[in-house]
């Protein structure tokens, strides 16, 4: 989440750098009129107008029940502006949620066989001698059954535990996307001058 929250901030910072944020905008209207009295006059309106505005939507989603975090982040120049959103699943939040209720309903054994999902869990339940149930078994029984695994897990196929190292690049590859896209528009409306 903080490379994210990097790239919106380089972003803001190359738009205010490149362009310089104004106040009001500033348009000079000149008009000269003749007349057949024979009186010349000459005008100049000033035309004071705010600059466009990117408003970031609001991606919201989070609470204490929601295992989601919402991101958004807007940039404007004088000529261009963009804005994206999006919600974040913290599947580790989700697993300590599941973990909880089964525990809640009575279902320990389910419960420890949800957080065992998470590799770093199963590693610290085998190193302090109480290994994680194997297809029912406890104790002894699935520490015997763990050594005779065949390979083949009893997980969901479309579960798969995300690491930390996984959102990261998932959250890079998306900015580096967005970016990319931005600078090709930008690309795009300076060439069309």
């Amino acid at each position: 989440m903080s490379k994210k929250l990097l790239i919106l901030l380089f972003l803001l910072v190359t738009a205010c750098a490149s362009n310089p944020i104004a106040l009001y905008a500033q348009t000079v209207v000149e008009t000269t009129t003749d007349s057949k009295s024979k009186v010349d006059s000459q005008g100049q309106t000033i035309v004071i107008s705010p600059p466009p505005s990117a408003i970031s939507p609001s991606a919201g989603g989070s609470s204490q029940d929601l295992c989601t975090v919402g991101i958004s982040g807007a940039v404007q120049t004088q000529i261009l502006g963009i804005s994206t959103g999006e919600t974040v699943t913290d599947q580790n939040c989700e697993r300590l949620k599941i973990s909880k209720t089964l525990y809640d309903m009575g279902m320990k054994v389910a419960a420890v066989s949800v957080m065992c999902q998470d590799k770093r869990v199963f590693d610290a339940m085998g190193m302090a001698g109480t290994p994680c149930p194997y297809e029912g078994k406890i104790g002894e029984e699935a520490k015997e059954a763990w050594k005779t695994w065949s390979g083949k897990k009893k997980i969901p196929i479309e579960f798969k535990p995300e690491t930390k190292a996984d959102v990261q690049k998932r959250q890079w590859e998306t900015g580096r996307s967005v970016v990319g896209g931005a600078l090709l528009f930008v690309l795009l409306l300076v060439a069309a001058k």
